[in-house]
Order: structure tokens, then C-alpha cells, then sequence
């Protein structure tokens, strides 16, 4: 009997060891620091740096679509070196950032890495994944899948018929004045955001619709505006059963593909299939910045018009005032007042699109704190670093 343990034993040990040598580093990394749990708000620095560059391996925690990219690569030529008049090291590493990446006029103009990151991998979203969802919705109207923005959202989705959701329209829940009751205390455990994440749906029913239809009215649809990330996954599940496909294959569709992304993407699902649509795209750096090259050329991909005319101007431009300084609110999208736009997700991930000096930024990070209102102020200077470099193109433009 010993001698069964002990060649199971040494069984265990080789095919650990095969494993482990045949293992990428990203992995190598996310086995030593592998997540206790579901809820990312709670992981420690480690676990995030290990689990954000390998979301969509975390199998023990959720499954993952791919997004596939095509063949021809939407190029993005190297320019002059941008100074930024800053320590762009001293910047990243207070920022803890994996990535960095600034184009301009079409070019790149500066791309660092850190955190033992590359240009080749890819690296969680988080919130940013919300402009990727809106942006999906103007396609889906161009294709005639959607009729309007005014629409009710329970004529599309039949599960929250009776719900509080009865009377709210899509263009509410895209500007986040749906007027129902949410909580998105990231600090807070028994948040709605905390707990949306863990509930378990009702038989039949998508589980974001499960849990959102049991919400409580707060305020008049359209008269306040609250950040809720389960109503953007709500918009998720409206396009997927408007379009009749999953939003990972609508996105390589109308946009991945055709406008040549470098690399697939991938995105999380929820436990009952649909992804999760206010988070949890992976994708690399590169291609989260040409996402912003889309944005500033009008929706244009693969040669066609993918958005209706007039989508662009409405969905980045100041739908609802906000509470948080600086930053207004449109279309998923965060509008600042010179007519630039912001993607963010928590922790430190963001694409920064400025139309009139023709910039787009793309970062990766992992801050201490998901936001600055739980802690810190790499927001903050985020932002200030933003307005460095459209103030370094300034002075390049001037003779």
C-alpha cells in the first residue's frame, strides 16, 4: 500500500513539474499568487498584479469569450518621442503601471511598460469595457437591431417586464438616470455591487436580470444621475438578445476585425453566459489605444460607417452633470469640459481621447485603492498627467 502512495506521489510531482516548466511567466505568476476568492475589490496588490495580466485564465472563477481579431493590422507607425516635460518613470511607478501607451496624429508617440508587462499580453479592463458596450449599441442601431434610444428597455428584454426597469429607456440606462435604487461602494462588501456579483439567478433568467429586476425605485427616471455597473451589463444583455449573437462576436464583428486589432481579446461571462459588459475585457494595450483611433475617426472600420452619423458627438458630449469633480457624464463614456473623453475602469485602467490635438492615451495600472474616493489620488494625477501631454503637444504646435 505504501509503495502506491508513494508512485502516486511521485505521479503528482512530475506532472506538477511538467506544468510548472511548460507554464508562461504570466501564469508562473498568477499560480504563486492565486486569488482567495471571487471579489476582486478584496484581493491583495500581489493577487491583482498576478490576476489582471490573466483574468480570463482564472477558470476556477469564471469563464471567458474571446473576441478574435483579423488578419490585417491596423498600423500604428512610430513618431518622435513626445516629452512630456514629467519623470514618466517616477509617473508609472506611483501609478504602479503595467503599460503606457500615447498616440498622436496617428503614431505613437511614447510606450513604456512596467510591472514585468509587454506589448504582446493582454490586461484587464475593467469599467473601460462600459464604452465598449455603449459603442455597441450605436451599431446595433445602425444595423436596425435597436429602433431608438427611447425605447423602453424591458421591450427588449421581456424578463423585466413588471420590474422597475417598466418604464426606464435605453438612453437612461445609458447615461445612468434610471432612477432606480444602487449601491457602488467598492468598499463596501454588502454593496450592491459586492453582491451582484455572487447572486444566483432565477431559473431561466439571465443572472444580471435576476438580480436587477428586484431593485427598488429611488427617484423619477432621468432626474439623477448614479453610477450603477449593473446596468451596464443590463445593456449588455439588451444588445446580445437585440443582435441575436454574444457581444464578443458582435464586437469582432463590426469592429475588432475590421478595424485590425493586433490581437483577440477576450471577455468574462457572467454564470449564466452573457459577458459581463460593465467590466472585464482583456485586451492589449496597443489595441485598447486603437480603440480610441476608432473613436476619433468616426467609426469608421473596415471602411464602412459601423455607428450612426451622429453618434460619436452624442455619446462623448455632456448628457447629465455628475458628482464627481472635473468630469460629466455621457453616452458610458466620462466628459471632460474641453471637448476631450475618458473610458476608466477601477484600479487604474483608462483611455484618454483628445479630438481636437488628435491624442489618445491607453493605460494599465493596479493601484492600491479602485478608485480615489476609497483612497489615494493616482486619479488625480492621472488626470494632470493627461493635461501634461495635451499641453506638450501645444507647445510642439506652435512655431
Amino acid at each position: 500500500m505504501r509503495k502506491w502512495i508513494f508512485l502516486i506521489l511521485v505521479v503528482v510531482v512530475a506532472v506538477c513539474g511538467i506544468f510548472w516548466a511548460t507554464a508562461d511567466k504570466d501564469m508562473r505568476r498568477l499560480i504563486l499568487n492565486l486569488p482567495t476568492n471571487k471579489d476582486v475589490l478584496f484581493w491583495s496588490i500581489p493577487q491583482r498584479d498576478a490576476a489582471f495580466r490573466a483574468m480570463d485564465r482564472l477558470t476556477i472563477l469564471t469563464k471567458s469569450r474571446i473576441i478574435p481579431a483579423g488578419k490585417k493590422i491596423h498600423p500604428l507607425p512610430k513618431g518622435d518621442l513626445l516629452d512630456v516635460g514629467t519623470d514618466i518613470e517616477a509617473f508609472m511607478e506611483d501609478q504602479h503601471t503595467a503599460a503606457l501607451v500615447i498616440v498622436q496624429d496617428g503614431k505613437i508617440r511614447l510606450e513604456k511598460y512596467g510591472l514585468d508587462f509587454s506589448s504582446g499580453r493582454r490586461w484587464t479592463s475593467f469599467s473601460v469595457a462600459k464604452s465598449f458596450t455603449s459603442t455597441l449599441v450605436g451599431t446595433a442601431i445602425k444595423d436596425g437591431y435597436i429602433k431608438s434610444i427611447d425605447d423602453k428597455v424591458s421591450d427588449y428584454i421581456p424578463g423585466l417586464i413588471g420590474s422597475v426597469y417598466d418604464n426606464v429607456t435605453i438612453k437612461q440606462l445609458l447615461t445612468m438616470t434610471s432612477g432606480v435604487k444602487w449601491n457602488e461602494d467598492y468598499a463596501d462588501p454588502k454593496s450592491d455591487v459586492a453582491l451582484f456579483n455572487a447572486h444566483k439567478a432565477d431559473p431561466g433568467v439571465d443572472v444580471t436580470v435576476s438580480y436587477m429586476r428586484k431593485l427598488k425605485p429611488d427617484t423619477t427616471p432621468g432626474t439623477k444621475w448614479v453610477y450603477k455597473t449593473g446596468e451596464t451589463n443590463l445593456i449588455g444583455v439588451l444588445v446580445s438578445s437585440a443582435a441575436k449573437k454574444s457581444l464578443s462576436d458582435y464586437l469582432s464583428e463590426k469592429i475588432w476585425r475590421p478595424f485590425g486589432m493586433e490581437q483577440d481579446a477576450s471577455w468574462l461571462l457572467g454564470s449564466t453566459g452573457h459577458e459581463i459588459s460593465g467590466c472585464c475585457m482583456q485586451a492589449s494595450t496597443r489595441d485598447f489605444a486603437r480603440f480610441g483611433l476608432f473613436m476619433l475617426g468616426g467609426g469608421i472600420a473596415g471602411g464602412k460607417s459601423v455607428l450612426p452619423d451622429s453618434w460619436i458627438a452624442e455619446a462623448t458630449m455632456k448628457q447629465i452633470d455628475t458628482s464627481r469633480p472635473g468630469y460629466d457624464y455621457g453616452y458610458q463614456w466620462w466628459v471632460l469640459n474641453d471637448g476631450a473623453y475618458t473610458a476608466r475602469g477601477i484600479f487604474g485602467q483608462g483611455i484618454f481621447i483628445d479630438p481636437k490635438r488628435k491624442i489618445v492615451i491607453a493605460s494599465n495600472s493596479n493601484w492600491p485603492h479602485a478608485t480615489d474616493r476609497q483612497g489615494g489620488d493616482q486619479g488625480k494625477k492621472r488626470l494632470a498627467f493627461y493635461r501634461q501631454v495635451q499641453l506638450a503637444v501645444d507647445r510642439e504646435a506652435k512655431p
